[in-house]
């Protein structure tokens, strides 16, 4: 097995990690043992199978450890009973906690110190496997001459794969890091880097090039292809035209964003060339689905999990029709064990941690008209929202993915009555330790999450066993997050909210709209259409409610600079009584009184943590790879 103690950002140590593919001696073998080192890339077969190693450097970061975190914006908070998981080193401040170094329980997925390219998933993690890949996928394009023996659909199946994956390594080390070295060739490793950061516009220029190339040589569908048939039917997570578009439209979304924007160009504005340019790219994916000329299309609202679980399908990676770019689903430790439980209060469930979602996050639902609650505690006559019955008319996604006060947890036979139903209400020590809301093996806000999990999810219908073949894959992107995008870059590149890519025709408020369509929610209202100020505080809650936890808030929150403000630096919990008639059928319909919020947590950012630490190795390795500022 290969295996890396440490992947250092010095791209020519990298090429020696490479040569590693055996124990044995060299003088040990055989002298017709020895290949030649060409024989990799001859002819297509052995060019992909050189190829497909990329695809391992991509980390599931839903199952990267017995428990996961990748919600770190204000949106999620884990429970007091441990401290080791990222987001709460995001929370007191400490981003340096990314790194194994400061990782004594190894549990995260941006670096861990035993990584790679096996089939394990615990062996993932991000930052090192970016700058192997940009290596590897450098020497497969340096190498391109040497196929001969393939015909041009696989040469151009084979050098599209490497530029996307080139591009998608550097695009989500800058995400986190802004401007690097653009490594686009092979370094000698007999030389010193000088190579210095370039800008964030910079590095995004070079990766669109990158991920534009992939677009021109990919096929939509690699079933399509002559190659592809070989492996007909599970081409599904191979690179295709669509990832390709979908990423370059998400990078120069990135780049025009106001965080990138400001280190660029010194302007906190969105660019509105960027914005113009990944709206184009998002409006030639968005035609190649509609027509059907694409194998993406939105799945219905009764199938929406299956974005994010399967169940009782012996296996199948979850994803559907909608999922564009996905890990690989590791075979080793890949039951789903600890992320299955994460989301169950040890009362009724078998994890000995929660995350539940914050209840200032939660507010974000709005009601079913598809208006926002301005203030949870006050009625609200134009939207229909009443906080003596908060749970009443809200956007059915408020049903699908929270957990609240009053719904029927346990499905089947249970010992344990009483506790049926969630018990999320009272003023947090009602309840007494050991219960729903102990914020030690409970919810620590009022709140539950369900989008990642079958509601069985507990210890007496046991929907976590082994014998359901529960598999929970969260995806890296999906086809609901390339509308809203879509809506942002037409928004901002063209200054109005009913703007649109003429070759496409859909305005930015339609785009929003088809999600909404699809969940049953009210159409953007006419009051917030008018203008791109007033468009995006709605487009910002859209994006918070249908892509939920699932991994974007943190960077939406960084790039348009508002994760050192306030209310987004606050994470807070719900309290209230129960009052009248308590229903069990129809917990949405039941009467609370003292509805409140209190702040259980502030985090305390300055500038400095709209960008992540580098490793104190790598920046001192030569002066153009400098720290970020504050660190």
């Amino acid at each position: 097995m290969k295996r890396y103690s440490k992947i250092y950002i010095l791209i020519g140590f990298l090429a020696v990690f490479t040569a590693i593919s055996s124990c044995e001696k060299y003088l040990d073998k055989s002298p017709d043992s020895t290949l030649n080192a060409d024989d990799a890339y001859k002819n297509f077969t052995n060019f992909q199978g050189f190829t497909e190693e990329l695809y391992h450097c991509i980390p599931d970061f839903s199952n990267a450890y017995w428990t996961n975190s990748w919600n770190w914006g204000e949106d999620e908070i884990m429970s007091t009973s441990h401290d080791f998981h990222f987001v709460n080193k995001i929370d007191l401040g400490n981003f340096w906690g990314w790194q194994s170094e400061f990782d004594g329980w190894q549990g995260g997925w941006m670096d861990r110190a035993s990584t790679s390219t096996d089939n394990d998933r615990f062996h993932k993690s991000l930052y090192p496997l970016c700058w192997y890949g940009i290596n590897k996928a450098n020497l497969g394009l340096a190498n391109m001459d040497k196929l001969i023996d393939a015909t041009t659909e696989e040469k151009n199946l084979i050098k599209g794969q490497l530029l996307f994956f080139r591009g998608w390594f550097h695009f989500e080390l800058m995400q986190y890091f802004g401007g690097l070295p653009y490594i686009d060739t092979l370094l000698p490793s007999d030389q010193k880097l000088t190579l210095p950061r370039l800008s964030y516009s910079e590095c995004a220029d070079k990766a669109a090039l990158d991920f534009k190339e992939a677009a021109d040589l990919l096929p939509t569908n690699w079933d399509n292809t002559t190659a592809g048939k070989n492996t007909l039917g599970k081409n599904e997570l191979r690179i295709n035209k669509i990832m390709a578009l979908g990423y370059l439209g998400k990078d120069y979304l990135w780049a025009g964003s106001p965080l990138m924007n400001s280190v660029s160009t010194g302007s906190t504005a969105y660019n509105k060339d960027y914005c113009k340019k990944a709206a184009d790219a998002f409006a030639e994916l968005l035609k190649l689905c509609e027509s059907g000329e694409a194998p993406y299309k939105l799945l219905p609202f009764d199938k929406y999990f299956n974005n994010f679980y399967t169940t009782g399908q012996n296996w199948l990676m979850p994803g559907g029709t909608e999922a564009i770019f996905r890990s690989p689903y590791y075979n080793a430790n890949s039951s789903n064990w600890g992320t299955s439980k994460q989301y169950t209060p040890l009362i009724i469930g078998e994890g000995d941690i929660v995350f539940a979602p914050t209840a200032n996050y939660v507010d974000y639902y709005g009601m079913a008209n598809g208006l926002p609650i301005s203030d949870i505690t006050k009625s609200d006559p134009k939207s229909g929202y009443d906080p003596e019955y908060p749970w009443k008319g809200r956007d059915p996604r408020f049903y699908n993915d929270i957990v609240y006060d009053g719904v029927k947890f346990v499905q089947g036979s249970t010992t344990d009555e009483a506790n049926r139903y969630a018990n999320l209400f009272g003023d947090g020590t009602i309840n007494g330790r050991g219960s729903y809301r102990d914020p030690s093996t409970g919810s620590r806000t009022g709140y539950l999450l369900r989008k990642f999990i079958p509601i069985t999810c507990n210890k007496y219908d046991d929907g976590y066993g082994y014998s359901h073949s529960l598999n929970i894959h969260i995806p890296y992107m999906r086809l609901a997050d390339i509308y809203l995008m879509y809506a942002e870059s037409v928004a901002e590149g063209y200054g109005s909210p009913t703007a649109s890519v003429s070759s496409y025709g859909k305005t930015a408020v339609d785009a929003v709209n088809v999600i909404r369509d699809r969940a049953g929610v009210g159409h953007v209202a006419a009051e917030y259409t008018g203008s791109v100020d007033a468009f995006m505080p709605e487009l910002r809650r859209e994006r918070a409610v249908e892509l939920s936890f699932e991994g974007h808030r943190f960077n939406d929150l960084r790039r348009w600079l508002l994760l050192i403000k306030k209310p987004y630096t606050l994470k807070k919990t719900v309290y209230f009584d129960r009052a009248g008639t308590f229903s069990t059928t129809n917990p949405e319909d039941n009467e609370v009184k003292n509805l409140r919020e209190e702040t259980i947590l502030e985090r305390k950012f300055t500038e400095k943590h709209y960008w992540l630490p580098l490793k104190t190795s790598d920046v001192t390795l030569y002066p153009g790879f400098y720290q970020n500022p504050g660190w």
